[in-house]
């Protein structure tokens, strides 16, 4: 039988730690103070840090946000630990130490921090640690009720008796948690829902990962040693296989373990300068948000235009991460040009490492286009250095092989075949975008689904840098049906309801359940459900899809593309069969879908359960 944890909170007011053990033996509530007291626990400090008045958009009523500060941690000796964090006699000259720094600014200002205190006596120091590093990530992503996570490096375990109780351990203990203090700590289905929680480096990986990520830092330190340059570490793998965790995983240990103390007789980790970027505004801002929740230092995360004119052959940083590699351009523009023209390989110049992150089935404009001859030398380099990765488990979408087979058969062999039932993903059709929206709609209306949201092919027009000729928004038109473009509603909000929502994703702000998403807002980026509407450049003729690039208002994807050789050509078809599988495979929990071609509509009817 799977143990329920048991709690302790009080304040931590005036002459708290003279009787902390006595309220702890005294307190009626606690059956077994033995728990506490002679066991492994964890513990959560928290204190109210900032207050925000606003005005409910429901009610219109005025209302006040508290945003606290946190600091999670485990120990086997309660007492003693409690009384280390509250000596606060020496300066804060460490991440170990923020947490002592932030009590003098506590005791200053007059707030009374709180501790909660959590047992359960089935807790060894392994299943411990797997609970800080599960909380840790939890309020890291709670940006809503948390403005500071004052936390170092997590330490996720591996098996463990009884690790398979962990999952049903942790939710009691989160149900508590909330019980205690609803404002704070919010409910998992939000947190999961969050951009920043799906990016977390603080995740358990899953054996693949774990097994790329010691790969990783295994090449890096031997460059590290060994004085080399321009290794490249080449990680590919299709959509949902978890690079982007990885990738925040491995950055994170690599930064957070050049900062701690080693034990004495243990060779320090050394101290890297390490780069994150990624070619999408949508998931620059998400780790921005991270990487200043998780204290990893200003200027560690940009776009990679931004990174490469920084930086320089004489200013190499020691390891430089992309994420969604198959987004750098290939080509000079206005914004880049370089005499390699191609942020590859100026981004091999100047760090010591340089892992990507790749997914060719993700290119999606003449940009971005990689001649096969030109990425084949770069997947070689790897290959020779003993740095290609590649990943295979689907871990995005909670669905059977037979769904993820149905959706390739979709997009790479053009084909609608039958659809076996999956119960563990949902996948329907629907005869008009007016029912789509409802079904999207009344899933965000619920507490495990709030993050879904309809997206579509770029098939009407949008423009981001001008309005309509009629004043309003620019729309996704369908038979008298229509909802805005992306950031449309964002445009004709007021500045107080933009800063609300400004450190949020697209996807996490409230008002987009009523907009149309595209590529450019959701790549890269997990949906509970996605609602899909395929617009005229996808098509059903004579027994297969079609992808037709004259119906898309994608300039990026439908123009000439001019190769290295100098010839110019068009890969509207490839570019829209990649769109289309970035868009079917947003959803963690099911996908529903409407075609515009009247054909294709009926295809998807005909084929079972569909």
């Amino acid at each position: 039988m799977v143990p329920s944890p048991v709690f302790f909170t009080t304040a931590e007011d005036t002459g708290f730690l003279q009787d902390f053990r006595n309220r702890i033996l005294t307190d009626p509530r606690i059956k077994n103070p033995e728990t506490f007291l002679n066991y492994p626990i964890v513990y959560i400090h928290y204190w109210p840090s900032l207050s925000i008045p606003y005005v409910e958009v429901k009610t219109g009523l005025n209302k006040v946000l508290t945003k606290y500060d946190v600091y999670v941690g485990e120990s086997n000796d309660l007492i003693g630990r409690t009384n280390q964090h509250h000596d606060t006699g020496k300066k804060a000259n460490s991440e170990k130490d923020a947490w002592q720094y932030s009590l003098v600014n506590i005791k200053n200002n007059n707030t009374i921090p709180y501790i909660v205190v959590i047992g359960c006596k089935h807790f060894n120091k392994s299943f411990t640690l797997d609970v800080e590093n599960r909380l840790i990530e939890y309020v890291s992503s709670m940006e809503d009720s948390v403005l500071n996570s004052l936390n170092g490096r997590g330490n996720p375990q591996g098996e463990y008796y009884p690790s398979d109780e962990f999952d049903k351990v942790f939710s009691r203990i989160w149900a508590g948690l909330r019980r205690i203090n609803p404002k704070l700590f919010l409910s998992e289905a939000r947190i999961k829902d969050s951009a920043i929680f799906k990016a977390s480096p603080l995740k358990k990986l899953k054996p693949e990962q774990i097994q790329a990520k010691e790969l990783i830092i295994q090449k890096v330190c031997e460059a590290f040693e060994r004085g080399e340059e321009g290794q490249l570490i080449f990680v590919q793998g299709e959509a949902g296989t978890g690079k982007t965790v990885l990738t925040t995983s491995t950055f994170y240990e690599l930064i957070t373990r050049g900062e701690e103390v080693s034990p004495p007789g243990q060779p320090q980790f050394p101290k890297m300068k390490c780069h994150l970027m990624v070619n999408h505004d949508q998931q620059v801002h998400v780790y921005e948000q991270m990487a200043k929740r998780l204290n990893l230092g200003e200027n560690t995360v940009s776009k990679p235009t931004a990174f490469i004119n920084r930086h320089s052959k004489d200013n190499k940083v020691d390891v430089a991460f992309i994420d969604e590699g198959h987004l750098l351009w290939t080509q000079n523009k206005q914004a880049y040009s370089t005499e390699a023209a191609n942020q590859l390989a100026d981004i091999i110049d100047r760090a010591r490492v340089t892992v990507i992150m790749f997914d060719e089935y993700q290119v999606l404009t003449t940009e971005e286009y990689w001649e096969p001859t030109i990425l084949e030398k770069f997947k070689q380099l790897s290959i020779r250095q003993g740095n290609y990765i590649k990943l295979s488990s689907q871990l995005r979408m909670e669905c059977s092989p037979s769904t993820m087979a149905w959706i390739n058969d979709f997009v790479l062999n053009k084909k609608v075949c039958e659809f076996l039932p999956d119960d563990k993903y949902e996948v329907k059709s629907f005869d008009s975008p007016k029912k789509l929206h409802q079904a999207i709609t009344k899933l965000s209306s619920k507490e495990d689904s709030k993050l879904s949201r309809i997206v579509a092919t770029y098939d009407w027009e949008y423009n981001e840098k001008s309005t309509p000729s009629d004043g309003g928004f620019w729309k996704v038109h369908i038979d008298g049906w229509s909802l805005p473009w992306n950031y449309e509603i964002e445009r004709h909000m007021t500045r107080k309801e933009k800063r609300r929502i400004s450190s949020l994703a697209w996807a996490e702000q409230y008002q987009t359940i009523d907009e149309v998403g595209s590529t450019f807002t959701i790549q890269g980026f997990d949906l509970s459900y996605v609602g899909v509407i395929l617009g005229p450049s996808v098509q059903f003729r004579d027994g297969h899809v079609v992808f037709c690039p004259e119906n898309s208002k994608n300039g990026k994807a439908t123009r000439n593309r001019t190769l290295a050789d100098g010839s110019k050509a068009q890969f509207g078809e490839i570019f829209l069969r990649n769109e289309v599988k970035v868009l079917l495979t947003r959803g963690v929990k099911g996908l529903y879908i409407y075609a515009c071609d009247p054909a294709l509509r009926q295809a998807l009817k005909d084929v079972a359960k569909i």
